[in-house]
């Protein structure tokens, strides 16, 4: 089965469109091998790429969805827009160790992610961690996305392309809430095994692993 990150796209399809198409933070990113780099993937979905959050652009759509129940189940984020710009701005003020993307599907935004340099993450402490493990945190911002097998579509995709443009990851690593039995079936669907659980500060979380 072909990787879904190595198709070669047409060139109306080489880039997220505006106005997604430009990160407008300096953002350090040598840690994740520059991810506003990686470029598009075709999924089964649709054209999928990761865009650096734009805190201006984007923090209202992201803290709405960190308002949905759902979501807020396991991001603990609900509230009003300061709390989730605090959790972003502390990220991109970083060393670039983590991250923050929108997923944009065929132009639109519908998820956010973090990718994040696990083997630098407390996380590495709770599984047996090698240098640049990388980790993913997602979430389907939309209830109309969730249920139609969006998640393991677009796990499978992102998965891929850390695979693809980070040579020196050999691992990567989800660790979704416990009682998140959606999330963990979704890394699972998208080649993760689940190893065992652990007790992060936030939360008690399935370990799931994929090698490369």
């Amino acid at each position: 089965m072909e990787d879904t990150a190595d198709l070669d796209l047409p060139p109306d399809l080489a880039g997220a469109p505006p106005p997604y198409a430009a990160e407008c933070h300096p953002l350090a990113t040598e840690l994740l091998d520059n991810v506003p780099a990686w470029g598009p993937a075709r999924t089964e979905a649709g054209v999928f790429q990761l865009v650096p959050v734009c805190l201006d652009r984007d923090l209202a759509l992201i803290a709405g969805w960190m308002n949905d129940p759902v979501v807020d189940a396991s991001w603990a984020l609900a509230g009003p827009p300061e709390r989730t710009e605090r959790h972003i701005a502390r990220q991109l003020r970083g060393d670039g160790r983590s991250v923050p993307c929108l997923g944009v599907l065929d132009g639109l935004p519908m998820s956010y992610w973090e990718i994040y340099r696990a083997d630098l993450d407390p996380v590495a402490l709770h599984y047996p961690s090698r240098p640049h493990d990388t980790g993913i945190h997602l979430l389907i911002g939309s209830a109309d996305d969730r249920g139609r097998g969006l998640g393991p579509a677009l796990l499978r995709a992102v998965a891929e392309l850390i695979l693809r443009h980070r040579a020196r990851c050999r691992r990567l690593i989800g660790e979704p809430d416990v009682r998140n039995a959606a999330s963990i079936a979704a890394f699972e669907s998208a080649g993760f095994t689940r190893t065992g659980e652990a007790d992060l500060p936030e939360k008690r979380a399935a370990i799931l692993l994929r090698d490369r």
